[in-house]
């Protein structure tokens, strides 16, 4: 996470959300990003993922579709993906070698070492807004990511 926000560069607003239909399941990933009027929304599935994977992936898509260093205010209802970075909790599983504590693997450190390359080249702000609470853009990505995991011959969600 690089809060340090530099006033010369794009002021980007994110929505994230992602869902899974039986954890693990058929899953999708929801985006809907902001920029001075312009919208642009995102969304895939996979067979066999979990939810949390997904929360990430459209985390992830969302920022790796940035073509240049930007201010991202990120709104998601993951608080695993809000806490992780913004605890620091991610970055401490990367330095033990993508373990929670002595006994425990974290999860996920294929998403979480792509997410973590992302925030140190973005100035990204994670913000957690509650989810199925009538939030305009974030009903819109639950939308986006049910819709995703419907479809069908959905490739698998490599790990």
């Amino acid at each position: 996470m690089n809060t340090n926000q530099n006033t010369n560069l794009k002021e980007i607003t994110m929505y994230t959300d992602g869902a899974c239909s039986g954890n693990p399941g058929p899953g999708g990933y929801g985006v809907v990003m902001l920029y001075k009027g312009h919208r642009k929304e995102l969304s895939a599935g996979f067979r066999d993922t979990t939810n949390n994977r997904m929360e990430l992936l459209a985390t992830i898509v969302g920022l790796e579709t940035l073509k240049e260093k930007c201010n991202v205010n990120l709104y998601t209802d993951s608080q695993y993906v809000v806490n992780a970075i913004e605890k620091g909790w991610a970055k401490k599983w990367r330095a033990n070698g993508w373990m929670r504590n002595k006994k425990e693997p974290a999860l996920n450190p294929d998403l979480w070492e792509r997410l973590l390359k992302l925030c140190e080249f973005h100035n990204v702000k994670f913000n957690w807004v509650k989810g199925h609470a009538g939030h305009p853009e974030n009903e819109r990505c639950d939308q986006l990511a049910v819709a995703a995991a419907k479809q069908p011959n959905l490739p698998l969600d490599v790990r």
